[in-house]
Order: C-alpha cells, then structure tokens, then sequence
C-alpha cells in the first residue's frame, strides 16, 4: 500500500469512527423510594402557599429578606469562586476539543554564523577554496500534526473534560444555591434575636413597673422589704439576658455582611430594628425523590463525575492501542540572502506518517487503568450516597417543619393564656389575696413561652430555608429535566 493510500486509510478511519474504546455510561441504579414519607404532613399545612420556586427567598414576602439575597448573589465571593472554577473548567474542555484538532505552528529565523577556525570543521573548511567564514540563514516554516484518534483516547477526554466542566456549573448552581439559604437563614436569625430582645426588654420594663409598685406599698407599709428586694432581683435577671442576645445579634449582623461580601457594619443600619419573623412558607408540589435526582445541583455534580471517571476508563484503555499521527512541514530555506527566501529552489516541504505504541509497557497502563475504575467506583458510591443523604435532607426538613409549626400553634395559645394569668395574679396581689411570688413566677413563665414562641416560629423559618435547599432551590416543574425511557433508572425501595 502507498503511502498516500495508508494516510487516506487512517484519515478516513479516524473521522468515520463511531465509537471509542471504554464501557459507555449508564445511569446507575439508585435506591429510592417513590414518593417522600412526609409529604402527606407537608400538604396538610394551612400557611400561605409559595408561587415562585425560583426565587423561593420571595416566598416569604419579606421585601428584605429578598433584597439581602439578591445583594448575595450578586456580590458574594464564595460565588465569585465558584464562577472562577467554571472558566478553568470551560477552558479545560477547551483544550481537550483542541486536542482533536490539527494543530499548525509556524516559524521564522534568520541566522547569522561566523565559523571557528579551530575545529575540525573549520579547519576542513578552510582548505576549501573561496571559503568564507561569515555565512547568513534564512528560513520560514510551516510545521502541522495530528494525532488521529483511531480508538477514541482523545475523544473519552473531551467526554470527560464536558462532565467536568458540567459538573463546575452545576457546583456553581450549588454554591448559589448555599449562599442564598445562608443568607436567608442568618436574616432570619436577626429577626429572631431583635424580637427575643424586645420580649425581654419589654418584660424588664414590666418588673420596673412592678419594683415601682411594689416599693409604694412598702412605703405604705402594705409589703414588706424582702418583697421590693425579690422584685430587684428579678430585675436584675431580666437585665443580665439582654447583653447576651445583643451579642448574638451583632455576631449574625457580621455574618450577614460578610455574605453580601462586604465589611462588617456596611448594611447595619439597612437592617434596622423589627420583630417580625418571617412566616414558613408553603411548597405547592415538591414532586418525587427521582424529580429530586433532576433538580438537586450537588446530585448534578456527583453525576457529572460519575461519568467523567467512567470516561477516563476509557482514555486509559485506549494506551493499549497504537497511536498514529501524521505530521507535515511546508516552507522555505536559503543560505545566500533573505531575498531568495522565497524563491523556487529555496522550497523545502516533507510529510510523516508517525506511530507510537506502548508495546512493553502494558503492565504500567494495566495500573493506569485499574485506577481509573477504582476512581470511577468511589465516583458511583459517592454518587449513591449523595442521593440518599438528599431525600435524608428532604425528610428531616418536612418533619422539622411540621414539628415546628405545631410547637408554634401550641405557644401561641400559652402565652395567650400566660398572658391572662399574669394580669389575674398581679390584681390578686393587689388585693391582698396571693404572694408576690405568684406575679413574678406568673413573669417567668410568660418570659418563656414568649421567647419559646418566638424562637420556634425562627426554627420554622429556618426549616422552610432547609427545605427550599434541600429540594434543590430555584426551580420549577416546567425546567425539570424530560425523562426519556431508561433515563433515570431508579430501584423500588422495599
């Protein structure tokens, strides 16, 4: 066979080749179940329901707390990180689609050589007659090469370089998606402290106003020292939780000013002072654990390294095989003057049919490839439990939740009562009827639940954030993926 022939042959072969060596990725069975334990629990609850799963932070119809997220998204530099791994990753799978391709360098120089008399070289070029030890060399070039990739080594690293790069967006979805709900989470907390922090100053100013009271019915002789020294001394307990709430609320203020990328007290005064908490949404239709599998961008990035390990099995089982590739120079070169460069006679050109094969070298490439499907098992593993711990998120957020919602309801209806209790035992001790004792443990106990009421409608909030992050965030029933046939292959749990 020519040589023109087996250039042609291996030319063809290489573009008409339709598959590579390596196993082909296949979605892997994953244990889950067919529909969520809780979501009958979720769907009985009677709070308002949440229309925009995109931007699900608007769900709490806190003007705020939207504004807080978006500044987040906007300036936070965990995403700026993750935007930055995204280009390497872009520019990666750029390189391996570049590696299919012919690559063309060219080149130009110009040499000027004054010749050593002292070598052998010299000294036989001196006897030569009219020899000149001054010469010039000119020569421009044109240099091609191609690997062609008969068995698809190339072609299963561009297969992996796209999930690589995949897998980078899709982390980059997943640190948005982790930036907002901390965002929301630590607004959340602040709203939480400054109504903590009201009840408590509101309850200090009920025990001054009950030191004021009590201490004209000492003065009247109507109560006795111990009973304005009881009073102090709860004044003095109410006072000493206040700094500690303070504290709390300056270290969440920090936090969220570091999320918005900003130094610590930037936005403090955007923050202001509120007691509202904002309510837990509804979900309107979390779907099913394999919609979970669609939409979840941590699951999206197990995946996407999934089948890049499943890939690279293939780029090192393609060492078993001869690599050719042709290489070609075109170009000119003179030894008189740069302007016979480009002339006829100074033409120069030569083509070469290269191959390299790792003939002796097969227990090196038997390692690389054991290697490689042991990272490809540990991908799947990963892949699987990454799954599970998904629905385990999902799980624990309906309960929390729901768990909250109903300790919420149940302290709302005590402090209500508290509330009454308290009003009776003060005009009781008014009359002389019950002890002091009585108001202030009445003021405790309505300290408490207030504050318990208060901090599990922040757990509720922060269990709907939960669940927003653990359904995936951010998305709808029309952006989910179509699933054809044996796209998602799923096993029934038992």
């Amino acid at each position: 066979m020519s040589l023109r022939r087996s250039v042609a042959f291996l030319v063809s072969s290489s573009l008409l080749a339709s598959c590579a060596v390596g196993p082909e990725y296949k979605k892997p069975d994953v244990l889950l179940p067919d529909h969520f334990m809780g979501q009958a629990q979720l769907e009985q609850r009677k709070d308002k329901t949440a229309k925009d799963m995109v931007s699900w932070w608007d769900s709490f119809e806190d003007p705020q707390l939207s504004r807080f997220v978006s500044l987040a998204l906007e300036q936070n530099l965990d995403i700026a990180q993750a935007s930055a791994r995204i280009t390497q990753a872009k520019s990666g799978l750029s390189m391996a689609q570049a590696a299919l391709m012919p690559s063309i360098d060219g080149s130009v120089q110009g040499t000027r050589v004054h010749q050593s008399l002292e070598t052998p070289l010299g000294q036989l070029l001196n006897n030569v007659p009219g020899y000149d030890r001054n010469a010039s060399m000119y020569e421009a070039n044109l240099v091609a090469g191609w690997e062609l990739d008969i068995f698809g080594g190339l072609r299963r690293e561009r297969e992996a370089a796209i999930s690589e790069y995949l897998a980078a967006k899709a982390g980059g979805d997943a640190t948005r998606l982790a930036i907002a709900a901390q965002t929301a989470d630590t607004y959340i907390t602040i709203r939480g402290l400054q109504t903590r922090l009201d009840i408590n100053r509101k309850q200090l100013q009920t025990q001054q106003d009950l030191l004021s009271k009590v201490s004209i019915l000492h003065q009247k002789g109507l109560a006795s020292k111990l009973q304005v020294q009881q009073t102090e001394g709860a004044i003095s307990h109410a006072k000493a939780a206040i700094p500690v709430i303070e504290a709390g609320l300056d270290v969440a203020m920090n936090s969220l000013d570091i999320l918005l990328g900003v130094a610590p007290g930037t936005y403090i005064s955007e923050i202001g002072h509120s007691t509202t908490i904002p309510y837990a949404p509804q979900v309107s239709d979390i779907g099913s654990p394999v919609d979970l599998m669609l939409r979840r961008p941590d699951l999206i990035v197990a995946e996407q390294r999934l089948k890049a390990a499943n890939a690279r099995i293939g780029a090192a089982i393609s060492e078993y095989y001869p690599k050719f590739s042709l290489n070609a120079l075109l170009g000119s070169a003179t030894a008189i003057s740069s302007g016979n460069l480009f002339s006829g006679n100074a033409n120069q050109a030569a083509g070469v049919l290269g191959l390299r094969w790792r003939l002796f070298d097969f227990g090196r490439i038997n390692a690389q490839i054991d290697i490689a499907k042991g990272q490809e098992q540990e991908a799947l593993a990963a892949y699987r439990q990454a799954a599970l711990r998904a629905t385990e998120d999902v799980e624990n957020s309906i309960s929390v939740l729901t768990k909250r919602d109903k300790q919420l309801e149940a302290l709302t209806e005590g402090e209500l009562s508290l509330q009454q209790a308290r009003e009776s035992s003060f005009i009781a001790y008014q009359k002389g009827v019950s002890s002091l004792i009585d108001v202030l443990h009445a003021d405790e106990s309505l300290l408490r639940t207030a504050e318990a009421r208060a901090q599990a409608r922040t757990e509720a909030a922060h269990a709907a954030v939960a669940m927003f992050k653990a359904f995936g965030g951010g998305w709808s029933n029309d952006s989910l993926v179509s699933r054809a046939p044996g796209q998602v292959n799923t096993a029934k749990a038992p």
